[in-house]
């Protein structure tokens, strides 16, 4: 693996990671209409049976700077680093296959408690905040878009890399 000064991850270095650690990573991409359609999955591998799914994260992509919108992220159960792994790809994915440079989600907000602690979790990804979304009449557009009420927020997808490949790093120097 690249060493923690040596810079970001390829998206060809996750998946070497992810083996390593006894997982598939995989990506499924379509791309209709010049959008792109977005799923990234881990997977423990398991002898003579179906992979288990732990985690994945879907989205869609316009062919612009600022294009890559993220949808849902699930993670099952307490496997380390899947999540760091995941959004590493999907940053990955965006540098070397789009012109995506910017990506956007919403923190939802369906309970306050949890609504923090995604927006700290974002945060700590490099994603900043850009607009509330509510129940009014003018947030309805967002609404419809994102799926509920939350913050929207936006994230560069050079720096998000950065950040989960140097926790990837970390994680397999010990």
């Amino acid at each position: 693996m690249t060493g923690a000064g040596a810079g970001p991850l390829s998206l060809a270095e996750l998946e070497r990671c992810a083996v390593r650690r006894g997982l598939l990573l995989r990506i499924q991409r379509r791309r209709q209409l010049g959008i792109w359609a977005l799923r990234v999955g881990v997977a423990r591998s398991r002898p003579e049976q179906a992979p288990q799914l732990l985690g994945e994260l879907k989205g869609w992509a316009l062919p612009a700077a600022s294009g890559l919108h993220l949808d849902t992220l699930r993670v099952q159960g307490r496997a380390h680093r899947v999540g760091v792994l995941i959004w590493a790809a999907t940053f990955a994915w965006a540098l070397e296959e789009t012109p995506c440079r910017r990506a956007q989600l919403l923190a939802i907000h369906d309970e306050e408690v949890q609504h923090c602690r995604l927006v700290r979790y974002f945060e700590r990804l490099g994603f900043q905040p850009v607009q509330t979304v509510g129940a009014g009449l003018l947030d309805w557009p967002q609404r419809l878009l994102w799926g509920g009420a939350g913050l929207r927020m936006a994230g560069d997808c050079q720096e998000g890399l950065r950040r989960c490949s140097a926790l990837l790093v970390e994680a397999s120097a010990r």
